[in-house]
Parts: structure tokens; sequence; C-alpha cells
């Protein structure tokens, strides 16, 4: 119960990383709101871990408000904020439109930014008032600091998150607040998003093969493997721990 007693808000909770992560945070004593732009999946994933819900576009200032209304109803306050939500496009400098461009950034990054803005004054409430701790965890990526030649829209949306993390890091620390913020950073993880480097008639387990090995430990990750590694970075564990970022990757960046 390593997650005994705090509130957590989680993005894109209903399906990968966000569905897991959720999970693992109700397994381990937390309280979860979970939310999501897909509302009908995210119905049928909440009711059968038993947690609350609320349909949530994270690019929306107004849904923004909404969820943290919500996190004060339904779980009286909020400890933690999990910004999972985030789109994969692939795409050359060249290839990759201004639409999507705006968009990957609108999801990853601006998403990031108000969902931090907005939690913060009822995460500076609740930890007041009760004699807690809170953290914010941003799902950066891999991507954030090794870039690749067909992702430059990822590539850029994802460093940005890495940054504005410990911006937001040092910010509540020069507040004086217990508030920690710090960023994880997958690898190739075992979810749908990697459906996206899928060729009309490729076979998944062959990319995953693919993808494996460009990893020096031989295979992608598991959503278990960044579920864990979220339970410690909002647990009291790393309460020293804020500004930072933490490599999820096979050994990817050791090279």
């Amino acid at each position: 119960m390593r997650l005994a007693g705090k509130k957590a808000l989680i993005t894109g909770a209903a399906s990968g990383l966000g569905l897991r992560i959720s999970a693992r945070f109700l397994e381990e004593g937390a309280q979860v709101l979970m939310t999501d732009l897909n509302a009908e999946a995210l119905r049928l994933e909440a009711e059968r871990l038993g947690a609350p819900f609320i349909a949530h576009d994270v690019t929306s200032e107004a849904q923004w408000a909404a969820a943290v209304d919500a996190a004060r109803e339904d779980l009286g306050g909020l400890n933690i904020l999990v910004n999972n939500a985030g789109i994969g496009p692939s795409g050359t400098i060249e290839e990759t439109s201004l639409e999507t461009w705006r968009q990957c950034h609108a999801v990853n990054l601006d998403g990031t930014f108000l969902g931090c803005r907005a939690v913060l004054p009822l995460m500076r409430e609740t930890v007041t008032r009760e004699g807690s701790r809170g953290a914010i965890l941003n799902l950066s990526s891999i991507a954030g600091v090794i870039a690749g030649a067909n992702m430059a829209a990822y590539n850029s949306a994802k460093a940005a998150v890495r940054h504005l993390t410990k911006s937001v890091a040092l910010h509540c620390a020069r507040e004086g607040l217990p508030i920690r913020a710090n960023s994880l950073h997958p690898a190739f993880i075992d979810t749908p998003i990697l459906d996206n480097f899928l060729k009309e008639g490729s076979d998944r387990a062959a990319l995953l093969d693919k993808l494996g090995r460009q990893i020096p430990l031989g295979c992608v990750g598991e959503p278990d493997d960044v579920a864990f590694a979220a339970v410690y970075l909002c647990s009291d564990e790393a309460k020293f721990v804020t500004g930072a970022e933490l490599f999820i990757d096979g050994g990817i960046s050791a090279q």
C-alpha cells in the first residue's frame, strides 16, 4: 500500500500506460479519478476497476477545470497528477503537416501544461489541509531525449515536456510547496501506441521483434515497467526527488 491515502488524477486512462498506471495505483491504495477522451472505453475500464471517471479532452482548458472539480467532488482533493494522455504521430520534417504538428503539440505539450496549471491550486489546498505531500508526473518519452529522423513532431513535443517538468518542479520548490514534479521517459512499450509503426499488411509480433532488436536488453518493455516507476515517483519514497527524469528504455540512452 505504497500510495495509501493518496488521491490521483490520471489522464489517458482508458488504455495503454494510463490504464495500467491506474490499476497499479489502486492496488497500492490510492483513490484514482480516471480521465480519457474515449468516453466509452473509459467507462468500461473504470467500472471494471471500480474507479470514478470523467470524459476529458486534455487540450481544453474548460475540461481541465471540470476534471479538477470532479477530483474535488469524487476524491475530496488531489495529491497526485499523472499527465499521461498523448499521441505518437510519425513523420520526418518534410512529411509532417502543420495540422499534425499542431495536434501533436496540443495533446502532448499543451495538455501537460494545462494539467499542471489547473491542478496546482487544488493540490496546494489538499497538501496544506492534510499535511501531506503532492506529486506531478509527466509522461515524456526517450524520444524527448534521443531524436529520430521520422518523429519530428513527437520528438519536439516530448522534449518540451521534459523541460516544462523541471520548471514546474522549481516553481513548487521556490513556493515552499511539498509538491514534486518529475518525468518518465519510456522507450518502446507494448501498448496500442506502437500500432502507429505498423504498415499495411505487417505483423505486430514482427514489429515488436524489430523494435526489440534496437534495445540493448533485446525486447520492448511492458506496461508494468512504467507503472511501477510511476508508483515510486508518486509515493513518499521519492520525497527528495524532483525535477528529475527516469529513463525506462532498456539501455538505449546508455549507448
